[in-house]
């Protein structure tokens, strides 16, 4: 059974206690690093932002950056299919011309 463990993490200021496997404790807290900078850049040097405003377009902007790599990993695994599709068929090939 797993155990969380409580982590907390600074965004924006603000702290933050997430329960986390503890194998996930680095991966949390570099994507709190990463989601804080994200802010920071967004808010820039507006410190009246709305803090939620903020969090939506940091979360938005993510989101996007993510959806074009799923795409991207998509596009590279259909291309390393059709090149192993591809190699089979000249095995295929030399195969049947050796016999």
């Amino acid at each position: 059974m797993s155990q969380n463990e409580p982590v907390s993490v600074r965004i924006l200021d603000r702290e933050y206690t997430v329960g986390v496997e503890p194998a996930e404790r680095d991966s949390l807290t570099a994507a709190a690093r990463m989601l804080d900078a994200r802010m920071r850049e967004i808010r820039g040097n507006n410190r009246m932002a709305a803090v939620d405003r903020v969090a939506v377009l940091a979360a938005l902007n993510l989101a996007h950056e993510l959806h074009l790599m799923r795409d991207e990993l998509a596009q590279q695994q259909q291309r390393f299919q059709n090149a192993m599709n591809d190699l089979n068929r000249r095995l295929d090939g030399a195969i049947d011309d050796s016999r």
